[in-house]
């Protein structure tokens, strides 16, 4: 088991540099499968998930290769359609291969996805949509067998939620499908615009992105590009928290502040005094911070995956604060574990009631997930004494080096 070893008490100062979006480059090395020949990604964080989603892309039939913060991915004539279930367990991600696979092969074999516990994710809008399209499905044996007769038909289809995933799926779908595909309620993520930027460098026809109706026009076929992956705002957001949580002056660099409006906005609430800038956001932590409520929303609402984060911090703020969970319905899993650090926390369905206290205490806790690992190592730079975040590989999905830039902002933290 991996540990990451937390001692309280710094102040971190300095200034640290965010990657590439791990959901924004996982799908746009996906969206390579539609086209044949060698994409170039760049700015490319090394994380777990895309060493993983590497290997789903290898076992498909690509070559990839990896340098600094950069990508190559040669994609051949003929795919692999199958996605085998040692891997896809290990990502959610990988579901969406499902559409490539349906355009480019006819056929696909996917199993049922993994990655994060956090509840129920149902993927019927993905499958709902694709078939709307055309696709059949069955599941045989714990494998999603997918078949389309020829290519896509385009169609509009209504999701029931800004489904960030299930979109995804209807751009892979629609960009080389017969005719005109409309998404209604299109998710408006940051990411999605990324992907939607990729997509048309390649010569997808799309138009909307940004708004909750997105338009596709199928277009014949695809080419290989190069394309720069935007700036990860969940790492951002977690080093702003970083140094709300532990009263400290930090500067990331290499971001995009619009994409966090809303929860620079909430940390501000707190008393974190927050500067922004074309590419760059500073935030200066306040001795205690102040309760505040917030709910998880789709973008541009409050992140979901910022969600433990902020809770950390609010553990030991003054007041009670109230946040609303509003996506994931076992996102509070990791409450068990700050509450071993002292914090007062109630669960009440969706709702969390944080009672801020003085101080919390240092002692062995589990990550049960990426961003729930990331708050409590964010609760051990604030807790008296040393905290000991067990399976930190979950921290390695989502966050590059980690401890490392933790460090060099002044943490007193190392890795077990």
């Amino acid at each position: 088991m991996s540990v990451i070893v937390v001692e309280g008490g710094a102040r971190l100062q300095g200034t640290v540099g965010v990657r590439g979006a791990k959901n924004a480059v996982l799908k746009e090395m996906v969206s390579a499968l539609l086209a044949p020949g060698r994409h170039h990604l760049t700015n490319v964080p090394t994380i777990l998930d895309v060493e993983l989603m590497s290997q789903v892309l290898e076992h498909l039939g690509c070559r990839v290769e990896q340098g600094n913060e950069e990508l190559w991915l040669l994609v051949p004539d003929e795919l692999n359609p199958e996605a085998p279930i040692e891997l896809v367990r290990q990502m959610r991600a990988s579901i969406v291969v499902l559409g490539p696979l349906l355009a480019r092969t006819g056929v696909a074999r996917v199993a049922l996805p993994g990655g994060d516990d956090l509840g129920a994710r149902p993927i019927d809008m993905h499958l709902g949509g694709l078939e709307a399209m055309g696709a059949e499905f069955e599941l045989v044996h714990g494998e999603l067998v997918g078949a389309l007769d020829g290519r896509f038909k385009g169609t509009e289809v209504e999701l029931p939620f800004p489904s960030v995933g299930a979109t995804e799926s209807l751009l892979f779908a629609g960009a080389t499908a017969e005719g005109e595909t409309v998404i209604v309620n299109a998710a408006r993520e940051p990411e999605i615009l990324d992907l939607i930027d990729h997509l048309v460098a390649m010569g997808a026809d799309i138009t909307g992105g940004g708004t909750s109706l997105v338009t596709v026009v199928g277009v014949e076929a695809l080419s290989a590009v190069e394309h720069r992956v935007i700036p990860d705002r969940l790492e951002a957001g977690t080093y702003a928290v970083a140094a709300a949580i532990t009263g400290g002056d930090v500067t990331v660099t290499g971001c995009a502040p619009t994409h966090l409006r809303m929860e620079l906005m909430k940390l501000e609430e707190t008393g974190a005094q927050v500067e922004r800038g074309d590419g760059w956001l500073r935030v200066i932590g306040p001795e205690r911070p102040t309760h505040v409520d917030f709910a998880t929303l789709p973008f541009p609402g409050f992140h979901t995956d910022m969600h433990p984060q902020m809770v950390a911090l609010l553990t030991v703020a003054s007041g009670t604060s109230v946040i609303t969970e509003n996506l994931y319905d076992s996102r509070f899993r990791y409450v068990g574990e700050l509450a071993r650090m002292g914090a007062d926390i109630t669960i009440e369905v969706q709702h969390a009631i944080v009672r801020g206290v003085d101080r919390l205490s240092g002692c062995p806790v589990l990550a049960p997930d990426i961003r729930a690992g990331a708050a409590l190592v964010l609760a051990g730079l604030r807790a008296d004494g040393t905290t000991s975040v067990g399976d930190a590989e979950h921290i390695d999905r989502g966050y590059e080096d980690f401890t490392g830039r933790l460090g060099a902002l002044g943490a007193l933290v190392s890795r077990g």
